[in-house]
């Protein structure tokens, strides 16, 4: 049997740490006393905090979407004041008791420490506090030995000379370490429990309590066993000491650790990226939506699809009529969802709107004094210049007024109150209100547009139906602080609201409610894209259904498989009924001309259908004025056919025949323009210089 050691070799070990840690402090007194004046101004302490993660908030502060910095880490941001107390007060209680006494420093914690290890043989317990902790965080230093020992305190020393307790607690709370790629309590309690940090049980606090002393080792996702052992520590040694209650101690025991990690929020991920990328820089990005509204309707999404059909997503935005605000925007049924290339933001692509644009057309025939809602027209074969429409169903309806045109959405009156207007009319209204026209290269408008042949966005189509539900002027739908150009007026009040008054009576999807919403159906050639548009007296709602690729879904609509999504998102967010529509007048009682429609080529029709002034825009206000304080020519542009005459103000201008362009000299103040072509059409438009 070999003998023991030497009894002086036994004790040499502890009495070298606890001479070691007398020592320490004993410096650090001395240091104190003397030389950190002259340290503290010639080597300030590390006061740059590691950049935290990039995090998106809804309207309220509500997490949405996180992303990790650049080292793929987890950490995100949180103030103390969106802590637990108690969590708060049981790391205090646990790790630093006189935290918000001492300097930085715990000469009676050193003390302690020194005489446990002479005691033990052993280092038992250290002594570093949590400012100490916190230097050690600043820095990123990770040896235990003497010298940084000692030079992390002289730091804390600093730290505490320049820093209040709170800021050096959060510190703390933003850059511990609890595991894998998660750094700070708020990324470490929706990663463990699913919440914020905000509220936390006894139990949970007293694990983040204990996870940063040995993260890997007491990761509860890879070592459950290790992890409930060390909180359970850390709610005896506090019913030790009388923070909490022998009976409180039992019961957070007895509940259970988190085995898995969860989720970081995935909220609005399309968004989140295309705000992302374009400030890169932020670390915090507000929004306008609502998280509880966005979570409702990407559920709402999801489940649906299944039943429309295979790769099929879904998109839905909703905004608020009198901000412009956007409270929800589902870009997919599922981001992650391969399959259904979930990836692609659908409110942001280009498709055909199919009939949901015939609002637009009948909104700006009713402005040009050409239908009433009550005036009859006919739905039957017609050719226009060789284009030849066709109703859905196949079948032709006959004599219908102007309403029920639209409220069954026959395309042959439709197409002919666009061949009346001018399809560069529809054109340009609908991009001077703020949607996109994507027309296929070198081809102007054609009556095609109006049976939805040209790309357009959902978030457009959003926009331009606020027109109608504000008596024809869109609002700037925007998710963040920073508002677009706000746009210019789409309709007349009186052509707005007797569409929306037609809209309103639309028939709803089966077990929905009439008359409480006004909307808009429309399905794209060969059943691509199913779309429904609608408003109630706060928020308008559009929707889209299809597949991202393009390629066609068997028996595809918007009324069967847009429209009940639509209803249901509106009960979702909490619907506001329109009031009911005016009663409207009577084709008998409508003057003469309005009673029947007289397509193109009646004598009643004015010639000015393929005629349209692109710029200046209708009510604009223009600033002319450079920099040097001289004022540029104001050049004035047409789409469509080429003009003969320009008069500015009523006075003839020097404008060579058959121009698309012209070259006006304007001074400030309010202007009228007006073209005319060789056969009489003529447009016109109102605007101001500045």
């Amino acid at each position: 049997m070999t003998d023991p050691a030497p009894r002086h070799r036994r004790y040499r070990r502890p009495l070298r740490a606890g001479l070691a840690a007398l020592a320490g402090v004993a410096l650090l007194a001395a240091a104190g006393a003397v030389a950190l004046p002259i340290l503290d101004t010639r080597y300030p302490p590390p006061l740059e905090v590691p950049a935290p993660s990039t995090v998106v908030v809804d309207r309220h502060g509500e997490l949405l979407r996180a992303f990790t910095d650049e080292g793929g880490r987890w950490r995100l941001p949180v103030r103390l004041d969106e802590v637990d107390p108690g969590f708060v007060d049981l790391l205090v209680a646990y790790e630093d008791q006189r935290f918000r006494d001492h300097a930085g420093v715990d000469p009676r914690a050193a003390l302690r420490a020194a005489g446990q290890a002479l005691g033990a043989g052993q280092i038992v317990s250290g002594a570093s506090t949590l400012t100490m902790q916190a230097v050690r965080l600043l820095t990123g230093a990770r040896e235990r030995t003497f010298w940084r020992k000692a030079s992390e305190a002289v730091r804390a020393l600093q730290l505490e000379r320049r820093l209040g307790k709170d800021e050096i607690l959060e510190i703390y709370l933003n850059g511990a370490p609890y595991g894998g790629n998660i750094e700070g309590v708020r990324a470490a309690s929706l990663a463990y429990f699913g919440r914020e940090p905000a509220r936390l049980t006894l139990a949970q606090a007293a694990l983040l309590v204990a996870l940063p002393q040995s993260p890997e080792t007491r990761r509860p996702d890879r070592h459950p066993q290790a992890a409930r052992a060390a909180r359970d520590r850390v709610l005896d040694r506090l019913a030790g000491r009388g923070v909490i209650s022998a009976r409180d101690a039992r019961e957070a025991k007895s509940e259970a650790v988190p085995t898995r990690r969860r989720p970081v929020p995935r909220l609005a991920p399309h968004l989140a990226r295309r705000l992302h990328a374009a400030s890169p820089d932020a670390r915090l990005i507000a929004t306008t939506l609502d998280a509880g509204w966005q979570a409702q309707l990407e559920t709402l999404a999801a489940s649906r699809v299944d039943h429309i059909g295979p790769r099929v997503s879904a998109a839905i935005l909703v905004a608020d009529l009198r901000t412009g605000e956007i409270r929800a925007e589902v870009g997919s049924a599922n981001f992650l969802d391969a399959r259904r290339a979930g990836h692609v933001d659908m409110t942001e692509a280009l498709r055909s709107p199919g009939s949901t644009l015939k609002p637009f057309i009948y909104g700006l025939a009713i402005e040009a004094g050409l239908i009433a809602p009550g005036t009859l027209m006919e739905d039957r074969p017609k050719s226009f210049a060789g284009y030849q429409p066709e109703n859905f169903d196949k079948t032709f309806q006959g004599l219908v007024t102007a309403a029920e045109a639209l409220k069954q959405s026959l395309n042959v009156p439709a197409v002919a109150l666009l061949d009346s207007l001018g399809a560069v009319r529809l054109a340009v209204r609908l991009q001077e209100a703020g949607a996109t026209v994507a027309l296929p290269e070198r081809y102007g408008p054609t009556l095609a547009i109006g049976l939805g042949g040209f790309g357009t966005r959902l978030v457009d189509l959003a926009g331009l139906y606020t027109a109608l539900a504000r008596d024809g002027r869109p609002v700037a739908l925007h998710a963040t602080a920073e508002r677009p150009a706000i746009p210019n007026r789409l309709l007349e009040p009186r052509a707005a609201r007797a569409v929306s008054a037609i809209l309103t009576t639309m028939r709803p999807p089966k077990n929905a409610r009439p008359n409480e919403i006004a909307y808009k159906t429309g399905t794209s050639y060969g059943y691509r894209d199913a779309w429904a548009v609608g408003y109630d007296a706060r928020h308008v709602v559009a929707v889209w259904v299809g597949r991202p690729d393009g390629t066609p879904v068997a028996a595809l609509t918007g009324w069967t498989d847009a429209a009940p999504i639509l209803f249901d998102a509106f009960a979702r967010i909490g619907l506001h009924p329109l009031p009911p529509p005016p009663v409207a007048t009577a084709t008998a009682d409508l003057p003469p001309p309005l009673q029947r429609f007289a397509p193109r080529g009646d004598a009643t029709v004015r010639a000015d259908q393929d005629l349209a002034i692109a710029f200046p825009p209708a009510d604009a206000s223009i600033a002319l004025t450079r920099a040097d304080g001289g004022r540029d020519p104001l050049i004035a542009r047409v789409l469509g056919r080429a003009v003969d005459t320009w008069l500015l103000d009523g006075r003839p201008l020097p404008v060579r025949v058959n121009r698309r362009s012209a070259q006006i000299d304007v001074t400030p103040g309010h202007h009228t323009l007006t073209v005319v072509t060789d056969d009489g059409a003529s447009e016109r438009v109102s605007f101001s210089v500045n």
